[in-house]
């Protein structure tokens, strides 16, 4: 993966600025891909809430969220849900992120709206922020 990122010129396809293929293993994980992840960890978030607090909704479910993506991240190159669905998360570099990637990256993701917003490599704003993309297996 190149290390190079130009922001000149719309992609063709997602990754292509990057440096990454346009299919297949290393190319840049799709929305649906991504969006399955988020709810798998989600879910885990929420029963990992349940069984700490008893509460499973509302803002009980943030911090659970944020830690169970940042050590997850951290320690499997990817949450939970992005694992099951076939994805990674890298540094633009094409290594593993560092501890504080996925930090800043997860607080971002809880806030949401940096996550709704993407650009034509279809990396979220939290993402661009901290340096990483999610990749596919």
């Amino acid at each position: 993966m190149s290390s190079r990122v130009t922001d000149a010129a719309p992609s063709n396809f997602p990754g292509e600025r990057l440096g990454l293929p346009e299919h297949g293993k290393g190319s840049v994980g799709r929305f649906g891909r991504r969006l399955a992840g988020l709810f798998i960890d989600w879910i885990i978030a929420m029963a990992v809430s349940w069984l700490v607090t008893r509460h499973y909704g509302g803002l009980y479910v943030y911090p659970f969220f944020a830690a169970i993506q940042i050590l997850s991240i951290w320690a499997l190159g990817g949450s939970i849900g992005h694992r099951i669905v076939g994805l990674r998360l890298s540094a633009l570099p094409g290594t593993q992120p560092a501890f504080w990637r996925p930090v800043v990256r997860s607080v971002l993701l809880a806030i949401v709206i940096p996550a709704l917003a993407w650009d034509s490599d279809q990396r979220g704003f939290h993402d661009k922020i901290a340096g990483t993309v999610l990749l596919r297996l």
